[in-house]
C-alpha cells in the first residue's frame, strides 16, 4: 500500500516521491499566477517544472489536476524549478495517498484519467440556472471544480448551450439523469476554490 511506501525515509526525504506528471497552477503573495508542471510529488511535499522561481521561503498556493489545492513553502530550487513543502491534516493525507496510488496504477491496469480537475461538493448547493433566452430555475450543485460544475436542474438545456449557474457562465459539455454538467468560460481562482465558494 503507497501509504506505507510513501512514509518511508529516503534520500534525506521525509516522504519517497512518486514520478508523476500533473499540470497545475500556483499563486504567490502578490496574487501573481503561473504555470506549473510536477516532477515527483508526495504526501509532504512536490517538485515542479516552473519558468518562475520564488524566492526560498514563499509561500503558496498551488492547484494540481487531480490532487486539487494544496499550500506550502519554497524550500528548494532546482535545475528545473523548485520544491514545495506542505503539513496536510489526517484526512488529506489519505486521500492524497489514494490518488497518487491511482495514478501510478492507471496505465497499468489500462485506467482513464476520467476528470481533469478535483471536484468538491460546497456548502451552498442551492442555485438559479439561466438559458440564454433569460429563463431562470432553481437549481442544486452535485459538485465544482475549478473549471465546472453539476447540476440537477428541473428541466436540462440541451447539450452546446450557454447557461449561467449564479453568476459563473459555462457551457453544457453532458447531460445526465438528473441534470448537466457546464464547462465554466473561466476558471475559478485556486485562492478562491473552496467549499465555501459560491458561484
Amino acid at each position: 500500500m503507497l501509504m506505507n511506501t510513501v512514509q518511508k525515509s529516503t534520500n534525506r526525504r521525509r516522504h519517497a516521491r512518486a514520478p508523476v506528471l500533473l499540470h497545475g497552477r500556483y499563486m504567490l503573495p502578490d496574487e501573481s499566477e503561473f504555470a506549473c508542471t510536477t516532477r515527483d510529488i508526495s504526501i509532504s511535499g512536490i517538485s515542479v517544472e516552473s519558468r518562475e522561481l520564488p524566492p526560498l521561503g514563499t509561500r503558496v498556493i498551488m492547484y494540481i489536476d487531480i490532487i486539487g489545492r494544496l499550500d506550502g513553502v519554497v524550500v528548494r530550487h532546482t535545475k528545473f524549478g523548485f520544491v514545495v513543502s506542505f503539513t496536510l491534516p489526517k484526512v488529506k493525507i489519505e486521500k492524497m495517498a489514494d490518488q497518487l496510488t491511482w495514478l501510478l496504477n492507471r496505465e497499468k491496469l489500462g485506467m482513464a484519467e476520467d476528470r481533469r480537475h478535483e471536484r468538491i461538493v460546497p456548502r451552498n448547493t442551492r442555485s438559479t440556472m439561466t438559458f440564454a433566452d433569460g429563463t431562470q430555475l432553481p437549481c442544486r450543485i452535485v459538485d465544482i471544480s475549478i473549471s465546472g460544475a453539476a447540476a440537477n436542474v428541473e428541466t436540462k438545456p440541451p447539450l452546446g448551450s450557454i447557461v449561467t449557474v449564479g453568476q459563473t457562465p459555462g457551457r453544457v459539455m453532458r447531460s445526465f439523469a438528473s441534470g448537466v454538467a457546464i464547462e465554466f468560460f473561466r476558471t475559478i481562482p485556486i485562492e478562491k476554490f473552496d467549499e465555501n465558494h459560491v458561484l
